[in-house]
């Protein structure tokens, strides 16, 4: 996570490497330790900023030994740089030996071995932050804590895990759900499952809804037009798309449940929060069995964990699906 801005309380390391593969807490860590080394006026004369592919160790190096111009130090911070220091390792290594005084070198990485020389150099001269994927079990409370920092809101109970059925398990999407839902909520201390399903969830809701009115009638030519046209008009709908089907399909095992169980539709639809075309969303209930939906929610987990592990794209596995279900 981001390293607070503290130059007085914290010792200023001459070495930082910064490690993980996921792009958006890399880039926050990153920004945090920048802000812990300069100011932002001290930014625009003492930070040199450059991509591991258009490294140059001798640019680099020149760099870290240049005296800062009206600041305490020179900021030197290489962003993708797993290539450039595999191909400059021994040169980096002598660096290490006898870092800048007045410079302060960046290193952001996707991969860092702790076996290797440099890893072993780094304990003593510098400083690791290692980034930890986050499990999808922690994202509801990342989503709560995000919130709670950047905007002083509470998610109602259980609001926070909607987000991020509806949003998918990337942290940077997630913040910039709640990014639009803290404007959209205005001056309200808390997020409900209403303004999510209303601000993130419809246009998502309404899609999927479409391609299960299509699996219901058995039209699979159908149900894979409308999961094309979905992709297509939804950017985001390859990351979310089997958080949302999955979503709606355990709304109708739950819903099913609870009419089998003496219910009727419109005390459902008051428990379970279905408010838009609940007429519709009867029609295709009736038309699944308790045991068809259970599978479904038991091949979208084989799905979900067939695209995470990168056997599958999340476009062919839908199809695939639809015209099964649709079958």
């Amino acid at each position: 996570m981001a390293v607070k801005a503290n130059k007085k309380a914290a010792s200023i390391a001459p070495i930082y490497v910064i490690s993980g593969k996921d792009a958006y807490l890399q880039s926050n860590s990153f920004e945090g330790v920048i802000d812990s080394l300069l100011t932002a006026e001290e930014r625009a004369m003492c930070l040199y900023q450059v991509a591991g592919k258009d490294a140059n160790i001798t640019d680099v190096l020149d760099e870290l030994r240049t005296l800062p111009f009206l600041a305490e130090r020179r900021v030197v911070a290489i962003r993708d740089a797993d290539k450039f220091i595999s191909e400059n390792r021994v040169v980096l290594e002598k660096y290490f030996e006898k870092p800048s005084p007045s410079g302060v070198l960046v290193l952001v990485v996707q991969t860092w071995l702790k076996t290797t020389r440099l890893a072993k150099m780094l304990v003593k001269t510098g400083r690791l932050i290692a980034i930890e994927e986050m499990k999808p079990a922690q994202l509801p409370q990342y989503a709560a804590n995000y919130a709670r920092s950047q905007y002083g809101k509470s998610f109602d109970r259980g609001a926070n895990q909607l987000l991020v059925q509806l949003a998918g398990d990337n942290p940077g999407r997630i913040a910039s759900e709640i990014d639009k839902l803290a404007v959209y909520v205005g001056d309200a201390k808390s997020i409900t499952a209403d303004d999510i399903e209303k601000l993130i969830g419809h246009n998502r809701m309404f899609n999927v809804f479409a391609v299960i009115d299509a699996i219901t009638a058995g039209n699979a030519g159908a149900a894979v037009e409308r999961l094309r046209k979905m992709f297509a008009s939804d950017k985001d709908s390859r990351f979310t798309s089997v958080g949302a089907f999955a979503f709606q399909f355990r709304r109708m095992f739950n819903a099913k449940v609870l009419l089998n169980d003496g219910m009727n539709a419109y005390q459902v639809a008051g428990k379970l929060r279905i408010w838009g075309n609940k007429d519709a969303f009867f029609k295709q209930l009736r038309g699944l069995s308790l045991e068809r939906i259970a599978g479904f929610q038991s091949e979208l987990a084989r799905i979900d964990y067939a695209i995470k592990t990168g056997q599958k794209t999340p476009e062919a596995a839908l199809e695939m699906l639809v015209m099964k279900m649709a079958g």
